[in-house]
């Protein structure tokens, strides 16, 4: 026995199960084991397990937000 119930897998696989937020004012927030791909095809590497994408089409980082959307005064919901 491993002494891990069914309750505590269901929560570890809730905890890694990829979600998108999309911030008002502010970027789209991507969390979880996901693959972020640009235009052509090729896979954008990420360094953390959430990142947050640009909405406001200002940040120098794309497709990374570098908060310039404050700076510019995006307005979005």
């Amino acid at each position: 026995m491993t002494g891990r119930s069914d309750d505590d897998v269901t929560s570890r696989r809730d905890r890694t199960r990829p979600t998108i937020v999309t911030c008002p004012d502010g970027p789209i927030l991507v969390r979880g084991d996901v693959q972020i791909v640009d235009d052509m095809g090729s896979i954008v590497p990420r360094r953390r397990t959430t990142v947050a994408l640009c909405r406001c089409g200002a940040s120098t980082i794309k497709p990374y937000c570098d908060g310039t959307h404050k700076a510019i005064g995006f307005s979005a919901p």
